[in-house]
């Protein structure tokens, strides 16, 4: 049973509505036979003919809340932006129809920010959690009990699962048929959507590691100096002594304007410095561990795992460059225009 929360869908959320309907709903007699049987249930009353859209298409479905109840797995696309962004109250009647499915011992499943609606009923709590990078702290903040993981592309805690965002629905609902039916019969799936059917660590690997420029114009011209010089070895005391604070001061006014901690805020900027250069040159491995500030090639390869859940290797194969890219200039600075993305995740059973 695949809900839709809001009957008048965004064309931009038709994409989370389709993945289900694309893996559960078309049937693959050759592969499974019986396939599942995929409902779509709407969450309000269909609107009038005739009636303005607004930017979205109008959803008919011929099942409503009360059909959630005896469903083996419920699955919440998404939910409509206003509930996440400006923290609009979600249908009472959804969030009553998702316990009540849960209770009568439906599988709970969420893509993108379908979490938020397994959160405010509560399925979440206590529970290991993901949502799209972009909402992660927006869920943590508003459902304290949920631990959120913004590093990885899905979430199996067994009988409740969420996923990251967008193409990370696809990775979860293919798990759902990995579980199910088996990993050959997932595997042949992912062949005919021309799509891998594992994908190398998370969404961790998409989120742009730059921190937000801080409004503290006494720490401004610091990091844009230390941004310049991130071959040389930094350290915090330098950082401090540029900035004329001493180092605690410099630890206080840092973590108040960009949420992170010096050593963080350095590493953060180097990997973001070989994640731009891995995606725009073909420098080695080991002369980017050189221009980054990370030192050896082993030394990236370290960080890069652990931070990114990637290897350099892995990562510049997901994000070729399809043009020459700028070479880096002689002092070492990033090639401009170019912006880094972050860390990421881990692999089966249970995250991906």
């Amino acid at each position: 049973m695949v809900v839709a929360e809001d009957i008048k869908v965004p064309s931009w959320d038709l994409y989370e509505l389709s993945i289900p309907c694309t893996v559960f709903g078309k049937p693959q007699p050759d592969l499974a036979d019986p396939w599942y049987e995929l409902r779509l249930c709407g969450a309000g009353e269909a609107p009038p003919d005739g009636s303005p859209a607004g930017t979205g298409l109008s959803l008919r479905t011929r099942h409503g809340l009360d059909d959630l109840v005896g469903a083996d797995t419920v699955i919440v696309p998404s939910v409509p932006d206003p509930c996440v962004d400006e923290g609009r109250p979600l249908p009472p009647a959804l969030i009553t129809a998702l316990r009540r499915a849960y209770d009568a011992g439906a599988r709970m499943v969420s893509l993108c920010t379908g979490a938020f609606a397994l959160a405010e009923a509560g399925l979440l709590d206590g529970r290991r959690a993901t949502a799209h990078w972009m909402h992660t702290a927006q869920l943590a903040a508003r459902y304290p009990k949920v631990r959120v993981d913004d590093s990885v592309l899905y979430v199996d805690d067994g009988d409740v699962l969420t996923s990251a965002g967008l193409t990370a629905g696809l990775d979860l609902c293919l798990h759902l048929v990995r579980r199910d039916l088996g990993a050959h019969i997932a595997n042949q799936l992912a062949r005919r959507m021309v799509v891998p059917a594992h994908r190398p660590g998370g969404q961790a690997q998409f989120i742009d590691l730059s921190v937000p420029d801080t409004d503290d114009g006494g720490l401004g011209p610091v990091l844009d100096w230390a941004r310049a010089h991130l071959d040389r070895p930094l350290t915090v005391e330098d950082l401090a002594r540029r900035a004329a604070m001493s180092t605690r001061t410099l630890h206080r006014r840092l973590r108040a304007a960009t949420g992170t901690t010096p050593l963080q805020w350095l590493l953060n900027q180097r990997l973001a410095r070989a994640q731009s250069l891995l995606e725009s040159t073909d420098l080695p491995i080991e002369r980017i561990g050189e221009l980054s500030g990370l030192g050896t090639a082993n030394n990236l390869r370290h960080h890069f795992l652990r931070q990114v859940g990637v290897s350099p290797g892995e990562y510049r194969r997901a994000f070729p460059r399809t043009a020459p890219g700028p070479s880096p200039s002689a002092d070492g600075n990033r090639p401009r225009g170019v912006q880094g993305r972050r860390r990421t995740g881990r692999g089966e059973p249970g995250a991906r």
